[in-house]
């Protein structure tokens, strides 16, 4: 296969993008228009009543945010007539038929027009709601598959799913499609939904309890089948969908793995909210997750959120050029370049000394062990993505004229430890600053800390607290650290809570000479 010049192919195409408004589309958006400004035109499908609010959602939530800054340099006062040159806005809801286009017109000229569609659209909350999950996740999905076999001129259609579709699997993780793989019923789950709802209407439940019911629900569905929420359950769905219906549409699926801030591309560090692993360094540094149940060596797959868009881009080239069954991509680095949750990183990332705020653990262990709870599925995963089709397109385009210095998505490149301290958390940290959540001067139960101190400084290496069948527990500390961890224990209450998440945990105690705790 010969790919070429990625940026030749871009030029003059069409595309549509929806998701518009999430994390990955907003980097995608970027990618084109800065890389390729010739780019004929990218549709942007927007959830709106209008265009007029399609436009205004597009100005507040993608726009205005710091990863066009780049782009806005460049182009200065002649931004806004370039965008309106480039972009049109498309107001409508994957989770009807058609997407809920009202315009006619509208319609037939995407129909006529479009060369590529690339899906991202999802709800991500965990613990979202069945019914809305499931009309965006699964069944939006397949009404755009369904729009884009009308599409006389689509080359390809592009689907960010996510590498967490293969539920509570263990060991290396294919990337092989899902259909057939779990029996799941499709019209049985809608029908669980639709008789819920009109229960609780019948009875005449409040919206609050409508709304709980229903978040409760999509856990059980899923936990049922064998995923760990709502989300991951739902988007695996759309997945399975998708594969059984697209008929002769080339497909590419692309399946991230935990997806974070840009590593070099607008410009390094770049993060769009605090979920995922965010929430573990903001936590740490607020005092709040003051240790981390787990295995020491277990691998945290991470991939930076450009590599991701740069595969994608590519994946797309290669896919329209020449259409194939080889067309799913696991975006990851747990099998090239994995991220280990060892005591190395975690004193590296978490800093290297205590902040001493261990002596409120005992009020801590709620949230921690809602952190565990919540976060389980992928940081505790116990699998490897093999990225084999991956690592092919790699091959392709370096054997290609592809311009690989820009569409670069090797993680065997990245050096985490640089990347955590030096470009990802100093990202989040001005995140945390953006949103006023996290003040420059913070006080700790053991005193204060110096304004100028940023969250690099703050976070404290993680207490790492595992199971006695998983082998000692070590806690990476700091000598100044170890008087304090000498007279204390771990209370009763917090033994059984930590009994009841990972089985048997003896109490702490010091290993002379080896600067760490275990248990």
């Amino acid at each position: 296969m010969e790919l070429g010049s990625v940026v030749e192919f871009l030029e003059n195409k069409t595309i549509l993008v929806s998701g518009v408004t999430g994390f990955v589309a907003k980097v995608f958006i970027e990618k084109i228009l800065r890389v390729q400004p010739n780019v004929k035109k990218l549709y942007l499908f927007v959830r709106a009543a209008d265009i007029d609010s399609a436009a205004l959602r597009f100005q507040n939530e993608v726009l205005a945010k710091d990863v066009f800054n780049v782009l806005k340099e460049k182009w200065g006062t002649r931004l806004n007539s370039f965008i309106s040159e480039k972009i049109t806005f498309v107001p409508g809801d994957i989770s009807s038929e058609d997407l809920g286009l009202k315009d006619s017109n509208l319609k037939e000229e995407l129909w006529n027009e479009l060369d590529i569609m690339v899906n991202s659209a999802a709800i991500t909350k965990f613990d979202e709601r069945y019914d809305v999950a499931f009309g965006i996740n699964t069944l939006g999905v397949i009404h755009l598959v369904n729009f884009a076999k009308k599409c006389v001129k689509l080359k390809v259609f592009v689907h960010v799913s996510t590498a967490y579709v293969a539920g509570e699997r263990t060991g290396l993780i294919l990337e092989n499609p899902l259909d057939g793989a779990s029996g799941l019923d499709f019209d049985a789950e809608m029908k669980v939904i639709d008789q819920k709802l009109n229960e609780l209407k019948t009875k005449g439940a409040p919206q609050k309890e409508i709304t709980l019911f229903m978040k409760n629900l999509g856990t059980e569905r899923a936990k049922l089948h064998g995923w760990p929420n709502t989300y991951v359950f739902t988007k695996t769905m759309g997945e399975m969908l998708m594969q059984q219906s697209k008929e002769n549409l080339s497909l590419v699926i692309i399946r991230p793995t935990v997806v974070s801030g840009t590593y070099k591309e607008p410009f390094p560090g770049w993060v769009e909210d605090l979920k995922t692993i965010n929430t573990l360094f903001v936590a740490s540094a607020q005092g709040n997750l003051p240790c981390l149940v787990g295995e020491t060596k277990i691998i945290m797959d991470v991939i930076p959120v450009d590599m991701v868009v740069n595969a994608m881009i590519v994946a797309m080239v290669a896919h329209a050029k020449q259409p194939s069954d080889a067309n799913i991509y696991h975006v990851g680095s747990s099998l090239r370049n994995p991220v280990t949750l060892g005591l190395q990183v975690a004193n590296t990332v978490f800093h290297n000394f205590f902040k001493g705020v261990y002596n409120d653990l005992r009020k801590k262990v709620k949230f921690v062990m809602r952190v565990v709870e919540i976060y389980k599925p992928y940081f505790y995963f116990n699998g490897i993505f093999d990225d084999t089709n991956t690592e092919k397109l790699r091959m392709t385009a370096r054997g290609s004229r592809t311009e690989t210095d820009l569409f670069y998505f090797d993680p065997d490149s990245i050096e985490w430890r640089d990347y955590f301290m030096n470009t990802h958390i100093p990202g989040v940290e001005k995140l945390l600053q953006q949103k006023r959540s996290f003040p420059k001067t913070k006080v700790f139960r053991s005193g204060h800390v110096p304004s100028d101190k940023t969250i690099t400084d703050r976070v404290m290496p993680m207490t790492f607290i595992q199971s006695s069948r998983m082998g000692n527990t070590h806690f990476p500390v700091s000598h100044r650290d170890k008087t304090y961890f000498q007279r204390q224990r771990l209370s009763k209450m917090t033994l059984n809570v930590l009994r009841n998440q990972i089985g048997a945990a003896p109490i702490c105690c010091w290993k002379p000479m080896s600067g760490i705790y275990a248990l």
